[in-house]
C-alpha cells in the first residue's frame, strides 16, 4: 500500500497549509479540501480502489504528521455499516470529509461534568461533504457508514495526534453514561 499518490498529496498540502494556529479556519479548510475532492473523485477513488477492497474491518492509515503545529492528516476505511461508538477526540479540533460513499455523523454535548451527553445534531457526508468541530472537551461524536454493501472512505484531520480517546455507552438508567479509555490504532501509512 506504499504507492504515491498525487491527489492524496494534494489534501495533505491544504490541510496543512489551513492547519495553522490554536484555532484554525476549519470552514476555509473544509471548501478547499471539499473543491480538490470535488475536482478529483475519479483519480482519488483510484488511488484508494484498495482500501475499498481490503475487507479487513475499519482501519485508520496514517497520510502524514507534522509538529509545531501539531496535525495529523488520515484516511478511514469503513466497512459496509460499521459504525463508532459515541466518542470524544481528547480535546482536539477536527475535520472530516467524506471521500467515497457515505456517513452520517451524530453530534453529541457532553455536558459541564463530561457524563451527560445530549444528541445536539446529524449530518449526512457524501463525496466532498464535509463536517468539523472545535478543540472541545465537551464535543462527542457517533458516525456511521450508511451503506449495507460498500466500504466507505473518508480523510481525517486533527490538530494533533488522537492517540487516546474515551468512548462512552449508556448505562442502566436513560442519562447515565459510562466512559472508557480507547488507543488508536494505525493500519499502515499512506504514502502521499
Amino acid at each position: 500500500m506504499a504507492k504515491h499518490m498525487q491527489h492524496l498529496k494534494a489534501l495533505r498540502e491544504i490541510a496543512f497549509d489551513y492547519g495553522v494556529g490554536e484555532h484554525p479556519d476549519l470552514a476555509t479548510m473544509a471548501r478547499e479540501l471539499s473543491r480538490a475532492v470535488y475536482q478529483n473523485k475519479h483519480a482519488l477513488a483510484d488511488d484508494l480502489a484498495d482500501l475499498r477492497t481490503r475487507e479487513k474491518g475499519f482501519e485508520r492509515w496514517l497520510v502524514a504528521q507534522r509538529n509545531k503545529p501539531d496535525i495529523s492528516v488520515l484516511v478511514m476505511a469503513w466497512p459496509a455499516n460499521y459504525g463508532t461508538p459515541i466518542h470524544d477526540h481528547d480535546g482536539l479540533w477536527g475535520l472530516e470529509l467524506a471521500l467515497h460513499g457515505a456517513l452520517e455523523v451524530e453530534s453529541w454535548d457532553r455536558g459541564e461534568n463530561g457524563k451527560n451527553l445530549r444528541l445536539t445534531g446529524r449530518d449526512w457526508l457524501g463525496p466532498g461533504d464535509v463536517t468539523w468541530f472545535d478543540a472541545d472537551d465537551r464535543h462527542a461524536h457517533r458516525c456511521r457508514n450508511l451503506s449495507r454493501a460498500e466500504t466507505a472512505l473518508t480523510l481525517h484531520v486533527y490538530g494533533g495526534d488522537l492517540a487516546q480517546y474515551f468512548t462512552y455507552q449508556e448505562a442502566g438508567q436513560a442519562g447515565q453514561w459510562t466512559k472508557s479509555p480507547q488507543r488508536s490504532a494505525i493500519a499502515g501509512r499512506l504514502y502521499a
